[in-house]
């Protein structure tokens, strides 16, 4: 089939190799237009651009999801993985065989732009990758293919999304071939649950939680927006962090034992903290960072 591709993350591009190695063509990527980043506020493309660029495909980034009637019309399907836009329906109906979407859920659970951090967030012990077909709903149209994917407890967001990235391969894979063949999705079934964006104040750590709530907070948010809360006034993130034994520690108060360093949470629970990324600094042990903070005891986060 001659595809598109609608990406903007990382996350896209395990799919777009296998595209880009199987018998179907991938004619035009389309993805976000270039945006400022970085402390110098440099015009910067996105990771998907950058791929079509070195694998020499004609990128498209439109302003307004109009720009793309008579754009995408000879195209048999258009792939979005990540795209961030929601698409009118004259737009979606374009090819041959619409839009499909690869979400990073078992739809209709977590519909939404954050589903693997709200899986995290929430504790689940499996979730997976679904391909569905594009409707204007939000995450609602029919599914042709699902894989599920049991979570492992220490993974993090970036971990996870890089494990359900290589899985939607299989997912895209399948449901082409069902298109081929002629086969219909399935509506969805079930209640449906929801992730919308996360935002750097919904990532600040709520030390009056309980210690399972705040590790799973900091493994859903690390590394973007980043698990954080305040020390001597200046952002303070936490990207790795167990639940521990439960220690006489007030929630937010800090404790440093036999080179560990603690951290009280809600209901007398505490945790540990593993790996901290402070004001300024590059992410580190952190033991090394209390060894330099010279901690006297009783400080709090906050």
């Amino acid at each position: 089939m001659r595809l598109g591709v609608a990406a903007t993350p990382e996350v896209a591009i395990p799919t777009l190799e296998w595209l880009h190695s199987s018998k179907h063509t991938i004619d035009l990527i389309i993805t976000q237009p270039d945006k400022p980043s970085g402390r110098g506020r440099v015009l910067t493309q996105t990771p998907v651009a950058d791929w079509a660029e070195q694998h020499k495909i004609e990128v498209v980034k439109p302003a307004s999801s109009t720009e793309l009637n008579g754009v995408i019309d000879y195209l048999d399907c258009v792939i979005t993985i990540g795209y961030g836009v929601l698409l009118p329906q004259a737009v979606l109906d374009l090819p041959r065989h619409g839009f499909l979407n690869l979400h990073f859920s078992l739809l209709p659970q977590y519909r939404g732009a954050a589903p693997a951090q709200y899986a995290l967030l929430h504790g689940v012990e499996k979730t997976g990758v679904t391909v569905f077909q594009l409707d204007k709903g939000m995450d609602t149209g029919p599914i042709f293919s699902q894989i599920e994917v049991g979570i492992d407890p220490q993974w993090r967001s970036f971990e996870i999304l890089k494990v359900l990235a290589e899985r939607g391969v299989e997912a895209v894979d399948q449901a082409l071939e069902m298109i081929e063949r002629g086969e219909s999705p399935m509506p969805q079934t079930g209640s449906p649950s929801f992730a919308p964006k996360i935002s750097k104040q919904d990532a600040l750590i709520d030390f009056t939680k309980d210690s399972a709530t705040v590790v799973n907070a900091i493994r859903a948010y690390t590394y973007e927006p980043g698990a954080w809360s305040l020390w001597n006034s200046e952002p303070f993130k936490v990207s790795a962090a167990i639940s521990a034994q439960a220690l006489s520690l007030a929630p937010s108060t800090i404790s440093v034992i036999n080179n560990c360093v603690f951290v009280g949470c809600g209901n007398g629970t505490t945790i540990e903290l593993l790996r901290v990324v402070p004001a300024g600094k590059k992410e580190m042990a952190a033991i090394d960072w209390a060894r330099g903070a010279r901690l006297n005891g009783g400080e709090t986060f906050g």
